[in-house]
């Protein structure tokens, strides 16, 4: 019982920042981060106004949106990245840094494609290269997940989220302003070629990263260990598919459909209203300047202020209160906009909605990812996050095509006012399911302390592993630094 409580301390251990300063882990999630923020734009906005410059037709501009549609579906083959290994490169440096590496090439080499294509001449060529870029970066962003559920524990997803974000949004700025900046001076191919080097960023982090799913895939392996002799055992639907699902319902219960419908609309009062935020810019009278000025620079740093916020919360009062705060803040954050369409075009009144939103926005944002990491297990890490990351994404994009209509129906002010109050269910049912992820963390430390392994777990996974760790069997487990509650 004393062993038991002793455990059960020791899980509890917060970290301190300066274990979290020097630990190196951060500045790999910085890059990584980066090299998956870096595509997105590229086949989203700033592609968009590529086109536009070309004089491509406007509803091909928009049908080439649909190109970004891997990003929402990444879940479908994710189950691949836990079961496959690269030829060759996974031998040499384990699956996930494999994956990284292999999908960041392939990415600039599509990045690359893109540039060598002219729209004038050669349209088909550069959606066919805007597409390949987004089903490379969307399975980078699988890998990527993956790697940070495993390499940290529950206590660190926050700051390791928050740093992501932080890499993330910095790429947006390169991929968005910095390219259109490169292209005015020198052209679109420059533009493109310059940002397939930047992934070189990503492809160094992957290549230093240590290698933390080798003890996850020997387990699996492991467990389904042939007699000797026989074939290996070749990928199967089951395995790959149905066994990470059956893992989760296993595990959480008939909750699942509640945790599910949380994960889902989430976000969507972000979702729904994003869609009309630029509309109300132009109908308010903000020039282009005004709103690059203030919501493409300005509104990204505070977005980033947002998110280490987010990350601080999940490290000083834990994962279910930042959870519930995220749902009120996401929510009633849209209350500016339906306060911004009452007046004119004031910069200070523009600055302030958009403080209020990013800030909201993106503390709201990390509070979700930390959530859904708790809920995945080691082993079905990409295929269990990816499920969830596309699931609170797609519900809110397929509403968020409607908004034009409710608001040609009822106007601004009562369509950010019915965005906000989708946030009420959502809120309501935090309480119930939020506490999925700390349940889950607590069996997992009772079944620890049951086996007499002292080993601090934290979550699903374990909390102390560091850079020290080896891919070499047999090293030695790396020292855990927590500093004791008081």
């Amino acid at each position: 019982m004393a062993q038991s409580a002793e455990v059960s301390g020791k899980a509890r251990t917060k970290l301190a920042l300066r274990d979290i300063v020097e630990d190196p882990r951060i500045v790999l999630m910085l890059a990584l981060g980066f090299s998956s923020g870096l595509p997105l734009l590229l086949v989203l906005g700033t592609f968009s106004t590529r086109l536009a410059y070309s004089d491509v037709d406007i509803k091909a501009i928009g049908l080439f949106s649909y190109l970004a549609l891997p990003y929402t579906l990444k879940f479908l083959w994710a189950p691949l990245i836990d079961r496959f290994d690269v030829p060759v490169l996974s031998a040499r440096i384990g699956r996930r840094r494999s994956w990284m590496i292999a999908t960041q090439v392939a990415v600039a080499l599509a990045l690359s494609l893109m540039a060598t294509a002219n729209p004038a001449s050669s349209l088909v060529l550069l959606g066919l290269g805007a597409f390949l870029v987004a089903i490379c970066a969307a399975t980078q962003d699988v890998v990527i997940d993956g790697w940070r559920i495993d390499a940290a524990g529950t206590d660190l997803q926050g700051v390791m989220a928050a740093t992501s974000n932080l890499g993330y949004r910095l790429a947006l700025m390169c991929a968005g302003a910095g390219a259109l900046f490169i292209a005015d001076w020198a052209g679109w191919s420059v533009a493109y070629f310059s940002m397939a080097g930047l992934m070189g960023v990503g492809m160094i982090a992957a290549l230093l990263a240590p290698a933390f799913d080798r003890e996850h895939a020997e387990a699996l392996d492991a467990a389904s260990a042939q007699p000797a002799g026989a074939p290996a055992k070749a990928w199967s639907f089951r395995a790959a598919v149905l066994e990470p699902l059956t893992e989760l319902h296993t595990r959480l219960g008939p909750g699942l459909w509640a945790i599910l419908i949380l994960v889902a609309f989430y976000r969507m009062p972000d979702f729904i209203s994003g869609v009309m935020a630029s509309p109300l810019y132009r109908q308010i009278g903000f020039t282009l300047t005004e709103i690059g000025a203030v919501s493409k620079l300005y509104g990204i740093w505070i977005g980033i202020a947002g998110a280490f916020v987010g990350g601080w919360a999940m490290t000083r009062f834990g994962l279910f209160p930042t959870l519930v705060t995220g749902a009120f803040l996401g929510a009633a954050s849209n209350l500016s906009f339906s306060w911004l369409s009452y007046g004119g075009p004031e910069v200070w009144r523009l600055t302030a909605a958009i403080s209020i939103d990013n800030f909201c926005g993106s503390f709201a944002g990390m509070a979700l990812i930390a959530y859904m990491s708790s809920l995945t297990a080691p082993g079905f890490a990409a295929t269990q996050y990816a499920l969830f990351s596309s699931l609170y994404a797609l519900p809110g994009k397929l509403v968020a095509g409607t908004s034009g209509f409710m608001v040609a129906s009822y106007g601004y002010p009562v369509f950010f006012a019915f965005t906000a109050a989708v946030g009420i269910p959502v809120l309501i049912l935090c309480f119930f399911v939020g506490r999925a992820g700390e349940r889950s963390a607590a069996r997992a430390a009772a079944e620890t302390a049951a086996s007499g392994d002292t080993e601090t777990v934290s979550g699903n996974h374990p909390a102390g592993l560091t850079l020290a760790s080896s891919d070499r069997p047999g090293a030695p487990a790396p020292e855990t630094r927590m500093r004791p509650q008081t």
